[in-house]
């Protein structure tokens, strides 16, 4: 027989997909930043390599 009442856990399995949700943004938001600042940072040398010669 089910149990009548508020399911259990309902509330800290909520909190914990969102922690996470969050956690895994961030984590994707740190590395694709971490792409873009070393693209930058070789296009940049790349352009000084092509002055130079």
């Amino acid at each position: 027989m089910p149990k009548k009442g508020k399911a259990k856990n309902t509330v800290n399995k909520a909190k914990h997909t969102k922690l996470m949700n969050r956690k895994i943004n961030k984590v994707k938001l740190e590395k694709q930043r971490n792409k873009e600042r070393l693209k930058a940072i070789i296009k940049k040398a790349n352009q000084e390599k092509l002055k130079d010669n």
